[in-house]
C-alpha cells in the first residue's frame, strides 16, 4: 500500500477509493454490480487512467479495462449535462493510448478489434435526481439534425438512500455514500469540515471494506474532502449570489491559486498548515507570500 494517497490535490476520494491499483478489490466490486458480473480476481483489471492532462486542465477520474470492455467511470458532485462530451474526450486519450500500447495501426486493411466502450458518471450533488439516467451527446446538438456521433452516459445518483440495489452489491460503494452523507450533515450541524471528516470515518461500521483505509490515510483524507466541499460550496454560493462575470471569474484564480498551495503543502507533507488555510484567511496570504504564489 502506498504511503500516501495523494499527491494532486485535484483528485477526488471516489477516484483515490476506486482508482488505484491496491485497491483493485472495490473497483472489481463496483464493475460488478453495475454489470450484473461476477469476477472474482482483481487482477483482472488493468488501470489505464490518463493522468496529468493538460489539454483544458481536463483529468480522467478512473478508467480500467477488464476483459473486452474499456470503462470509463466519473464522479461528480454537481449535476453536469456536458459529461458525454468531456467522456468524448476521454475516451479518445485512453483508445490512442491502447492502441499505441497494443501496436494496432489505424490504416490496417483488416479491421481491429477493440474493447467496448461503457461510460458511467456517478453523481452525488444535492440537486434531486433520479436514481438512473441518460445522457446523450446528441442532446447538445440542435434539434432535428443527424449527428455522426453519439455518445451515451449512464449517470447513477449514488447519494444515500438512492440505488439502494446496486449499494447492496458493492459495499465499497454503499460505505462511501453512507461518509459523504455523514460529512454533509455533521457541516450542517455546524462541525468544521475536518471535524466532520474525522467524525464522519468514525461512523462508519467496523466491518466496512474503506474504514481502515480512511483511518490509515485520514490527514490526506481530509485535505482531499475539505478541498472539493469547499471548491463545491464556493461555487455554488457564487451561483446562488449571481455575482458579475468578473466576480466569478477572480473567485476561480483564487481556487487556483488556493490550489496551488495546497498542492505544494501536500507536497511537503504539511497537513497541518494545510488543513490551517482552508480557515484561516491571515495565514492563507501569509503562505501565499512564502511560498511565492501570486
Amino acid at each position: 500500500m502506498e504511503n500516501s494517497i495523494n499527491n494532486e490535490n485535484k483528485d477526488r476520494l471516489f477516484k483515490i477509493i476506486f482508482g488505484r491499483n491496491e485497491n483493485r478489490e472495490w473497483t472489481l466490486s463496483l464493475y460488478n454490480a453495475i454489470n450484473g458480473s461476477s469476477y472474482t480476481n482483481p487482477e483482472d483489471i488493468t488501470i489505464t487512467t490518463v493522468e496529468d492532462v493538460l489539454y483544458l486542465s481536463m483529468k480522467n477520474d478512473v478508467s480500467f479495462l477488464i476483459a473486452d470492455t474499456m470503462n470509463l467511470y466519473e464522479h461528480q458532485s454537481t449535476y453536469n449535462p456536458n459529461m458525454p462530451m468531456s467522456m468524448l474526450m476521454y475516451s479518445g486519450m485512453v483508445y490512442s493510448k491502447y492502441t499505441s500500447m497494443h501496436r494496432i495501426s489505424l490504416y490496417s486493411k483488416a479491421l481491429k478489434r477493440l474493447p467496448v466502450p461503457k461510460l458511467v458518471t456517478f453523481y452525488n450533488g444535492t440537486k434531486e435526481m433520479e436514481d438512473k439516467v441518460i445522457l446523450k451527446l446528441s442532446d447538445s446538438f440542435d434539434k432535428g439534425s443527424d449527428p455522426d456521433i453519439e455518445v451515451r452516459v449512464l449517470m447513477l445518483n449514488i447519494n444515500y438512500g438512492r440505488n439502494m440495489e446496486l449499494m447492496e452489491r458493492c459495499r465499497p460503494l454503499c460505505d462511501y455514500s453512507i461518509f459523504v452523507e455523514a460529512v454533509r450533515e455533521l457541516k450542517e450541524e455546524g462541525f468544521a469540515s475536518e471535524d466532520a471528516v474525522h467524525l464522519a470515518i468514525r461512523k462508519l461500521d467496523g466491518s466496512s471494506p474503506i474504514r481502515e483505509y480512511l483511518l490509515a490515510h485520514e490527514a490526506e483524507v481530509k485535505m482531499l474532502v475539505i478541498t472539493e466541499f469547499d471548491e463545491k460550496e464556493d461555487r455554488e454560493m457564487c451561483r446562488e449570489e449571481g455575482r458579475a462575470e468578473g466576480l466569478a471569474e477572480g473567485l476561480a484564480k483564487g481556487e487556483d491559486k488556493l490550489a496551488r498551495l495546497m498542492k505544494r503543502l501536500l507536497e511537503q507533507g504539511r497537513y497541518d498548515d494545510a488543513s490551517k488555510v482552508t480557515s484561516d484567511v491571515e495565514f492563507r496570504n501569509k503562505l501565499y507570500v512564502e511560498e511565492d504564489i501570486s
